[in-house]
């Protein structure tokens, strides 16, 4: 269910306009920046959580250039805003649960803005913890599927240290553990793979289903309002959307 589920967002972000696309990329700048800041190297190889960044903007189309440019910006003497991570609970029509990733340079100023889009969605913001608790983190890696092996790509991945795996006609699901995340992907990357998705994510236990119509667009909408925002990264979700099928 979550590597379909996934695959289905990427394909629509796919489809996206060019300025739709920009503003994904500069998330992903954004990402790599804090991660250069927090991580005190400009140096994938001895900054774990920039090695993260890095592979989760190359499985989002970022070009190479782009993310070199960012780094060394991010690495020069006073660059840059200061960025906050901060993560957002609540719920969406029908209770759905909803986990919002933010990286932010005004928390009130996101805080507003997200709590604006719970309410206009017939949804609200709750406090800390009121859902994650719904959620487990896990790795994931997801590689499409055409031309490749399925037996040999499981074989791989489960050599590499990978927790489970599960195909469909269109991409190949690679889940970990947190913690072996990083050296999943370095294995598999190191056999010449490549991922349409690199990123730890939080996965939830169970996913609801919406059977009021007019509920289900205005969760629809919520994702959306949260997806365009600029402050955030990352939004996750347990909603088994229809029009992933």
């Amino acid at each position: 269910m979550s590597g379909h589920s996934k695959w289905s967002n990427i394909k629509r972000k796919k489809e996206k306009t060019d300025g739709q696309k920009a503003k994904i990329f500069t998330k992903m700048g954004r990402e790599i920046a804090v991660a250069v800041k927090e991580g005190g190297s400009a140096d994938p190889a001895t900054n774990s959580k920039l090695k993260d960044a890095i592979a989760k903007a190359k499985a989002n189309n970022v070009p190479n250039d782009n993310i070199d440019r960012i780094i060394k910006k991010a690495a020069g003497e006073g660059s840059g805003e200061n960025y906050e991570a901060l993560r957002y609970e609540g719920y969406g029509p029908s209770g759905i649960a909803v986990i919002v990733e933010t990286l932010t340079d005004n928390r009130n100023r996101t805080a507003g803005d997200l709590r604006h889009y719970f309410d206009k969605c017939g949804g609200n913001l709750g406090q800390t913890g009121c859902v994650s608790f719904m959620f487990n983190q896990k790795g994931k890696l997801l590689i499409e599927a055409d031309g490749l092996d399925e037996d040999k790509v499981m074989e791989d991945a489960l050599e590499a240290g990978a927790s489970d795996f599960a195909a469909d006609e269109e991409v190949f699901d690679i889940t970990t553990e947190p913690e072996d995340f990083s050296a999943v992907r370095d294995d598999l990357e190191s056999k010449g793979y490549t991922f349409v998705a690199a990123e730890l994510e939080m996965v939830p236990d169970m996913f609801s289903t919406i059977e009021d119509p007019a509920a289900a667009l205005n969760m629809a909408k919520l994702l959306d309002l949260l997806e365009d925002n600029d402050d955030v990264q990352n939004v996750w979700h347990n909603w088994d959307r229809p029009d992933e099928d």
